[in-house]
Formats: C-alpha cells, structure tokens, sequence
C-alpha cells in the first residue's frame, strides 16, 4: 500500500507540504489535502480588496486547479480528529492516515469581544473585507479606529499596514482633512522583534497625523455610544471600527485533544505533537513565531523534508530555523520588508529594509511564484 499523508487545511502550510511531497514521491504516495473552502487567498489580498485595489475574483486561486502527481484535494467540512488512530472525519467520510498534518489555521471568535459583530467591523476575513469595501466609500466624516482585540494574531504588521492605508484611501477621496484615525495594538511597537520597523511604521503614522495607543487591546465596543473600550478601561470614540478580532484554534481542533491553551504545542525542531505521526504546522500551532503565512511555509517544508526521508531514506532535515520576511505596505505605492529570526538566539531579531520600489516588485514576485508553484499558474 501507498504511504497516506492527509493534510487538514490548504493555506500556506498545508499547499506548500503537499507540492513537496508531490515532487519528491510523485504517485509514490497518496497525499490527501483536505479544506472546507473552494479557494485559496493571499492574506495581504483582503487589504486590496477592501480599499478596492482588487476584486475577491480577481485574487482567488481555485482548488480544483491543483493537479499535482499523488496529490488529491477534497473540498470537505472537517467535524472531527482522533489524533490517536490518525483519522479524520468530514461530511464525505472518514480518511485515515499514516501521517497527518493539522494545517488549519486560526479562527476568528469575534463573540471575544463584546460590542464587536454589533458595533464593528473586521477585515481579516474575506466577508469583512468585502463588506468594508462597501462601508468605506460612505465613511467622509469622524473618527475611524483600527483596534487589535487580542493577541496573537496572524500578520503582525497588518493592522499598521490597514491604517497607513486608510490615510491614502481618504486623501485620494479628498476627505482625509475631515477625519481621525487612530491604531490601537497590545503590543508596545507595531513591530517588536525589530525596533528599526518600529521606528519607521511611527514615523509613518506621525507623519499623517494617526494617533498611535501602544499596549492597549480593544476589549470591547459599547455600540449605543459609539465608544471603544480598552484593556485599562479607557475609551476612543469611533465612527467607524475596523478591529483585527481575537484568533483561536478551530472548534474541530480543540475537540480533539490536542490544545493546550489554545493551540496544538508542537516539537520546535520537528513540528511533531505528542501524538505519533501527527504534526501541527503554521496558525494552529504554538511555536513561538508569529502567525503568518511565509512560516507556516518554513515550517511545512521541514516536515514535508522530514517524511521525504523517512519514506525514501536518508538523513533527518536541520531543525525548524523560525526565519522569516514580511512585506510591508507604508502607503503612497511604497513596500518595506522586515527579516526575523525567532528561533536562533536568546530572542527575535529583525531587519528592516526601507520601502522602495524594488520591494514593490518584489512582494508581487512573492506572490506570483507561490501561485505558479503551487497551482500551476
């Protein structure tokens, strides 16, 4: 019998596991990539969408493109995970597996918040990405807050990007004299392995005049007054709430068994749980690197390395190295890039590369090489 890999969730970690499989083994091995949605998303792509950059259809990468040697996606609603028998359990049926990645990323409990889903509005789904799109053009007038409503959360340097940007939208609109903006985030910088980053992105919000509240989480919305209330009890008046809302692992996962705290703890150097043959990679996981895609990915290609030897022979992969990029947007048709390193020393360090338009084209590289390599664009 083929060797089974069954790859629960099609983001960043689990694309990027199951083309590596597919290159090495080919149909020398059953790889079964299972997600509940029909496409795929570049996260940065919502910001697009929601100052109307781009449309959804316009950046959706469709599933049923992947035609991969050995590979099989399924379009199927995960409702359960015995992490002992390596089986999973959809609306389809049951998928048993000789190896198993849980690949499933965060979800949004926005029910964390009180005031949230009645007085606010996210933009890290896609539903609230298109919804503020239609919001947005109707916003000419008061105070508007980016808020992060608990952390961690997936792209760090996102809510900073969503304020620089909303300066743009409303200067290009002629209103921005008209309106506040203001970015509240938990953390003491927007960007804290890299104090550099840091500097420049409050830099970037002095310059336009948005009022930057370091250490302060959203801790609800108090919709009748229009008032944002944070972690020490103070508030910032809003007239409009674009919040960044609090991330759990998925239902599915924490039922079965394998959380603590809220995620699935895994081996640092192997991406294994305490769970044989099951291995946990990208948002769902507790590492200690950020939730981002690009190390999602990093960490995907240490166990795709890791299996690739167990299955031909071999040596064992280096340790998972924690190394990642971000790219930046700082408005005004600029991109930066900060470089981390989670893993390597006595803390996380960044360097930061100042916006210009050489990191323009190459954040579109980023993206168009991962939609050749992984669908065949």
């Amino acid at each position: 019998m083929k060797t089974r890999v069954v790859i629960l969730g099609a983001g960043f970690g689990g694309l990027e596991l199951a083309t590596m499989l597919s290159e090495a083994l080919g149909a020398d091995v059953d790889v079964t990539l299972i997600d509940k949605n029909d496409a795929f998303v570049f996260g940065y792509s919502k910001l697009d969408v929601m100052f109307g950059r781009t449309t959804l259809d316009a950046v959706r990468l469709e599933y049923r493109e992947i035609a991969k040697p050995g590979v099989r996606f399924l379009q199927e609603t995960i409702t359960a995970i015995d992490p002992d028998a390596r089986s999973v359990t959809t609306h389809g049926g049951v998928h048993e597996a000789d190896f198993l990645v849980v690949a499933l990323g965060a979800d949004y409990d926005l029910d964390a918040t009180p005031g949230l889903a009645e007085g606010g509005n996210e933009f890290y789904s896609l539903a609230g990405a298109e919804r503020l799109r239609e919001l947005l053009p109707k916003f000419s007038t008061g105070r508007a807050i980016v808020g992060v409503c608990g952390a961690p959360f997936k792209c760090p340097p996102a809510p900073s990007e969503a304020a620089l940007l909303l300066h743009d939208y409303l200067s290009a609109r002629g209103v921005r004299d008209d309106c506040e903006i203001s970015f509240a985030i938990p953390f003491g910088s927007p960007v804290p392995p890299s104090p550099d980053t840091s500097r420049a992105l409050v830099a970037a919000f002095a310059e336009r005049d948005i009022e930057f509240v370091p250490g302060r989480r959203v801790s609800s919305l108090d919709a009748a007054r229009r008032v944002a209330v944070l972690d020490d009890d103070s508030e910032l008046p809003y007239d409009l709430f674009l919040g960044v809302p609090k991330h759990r692992a998925p239902d599915v996962v924490i039922a079965s068994g394998m959380t603590e705290e809220g995620y699935v703890p895994v081996n640092p150097e192997t991406l294994e749980t305490r769970f044989p043959g099951v291995y946990a990679v990208g948002d769902v996981a507790t590492i200690g690197v950020p939730k981002a895609g690009v190390f999602s990915e990093g960490a995907a290609r240490v166990v795709a390395a890791s299996l690739i030897a167990r299955l031909r022979g071999g040596e064992q992969p280096g340790a998972y190295d924690g190394l990642g990029s971000c790219y930046i947007e700082f408005g005004g048709g600029r991109v930066g890039r900060v470089d981390v390193d989670f893993l390597s020393g006595p803390k996380p360090t960044g360097t930061f590369h100042e916006p210009s338009e050489a990191l323009v084209a190459e954040k579109h590289h980023f993206g168009s090489s991962r939609s050749a390599r992984w669908f065949s664009r």
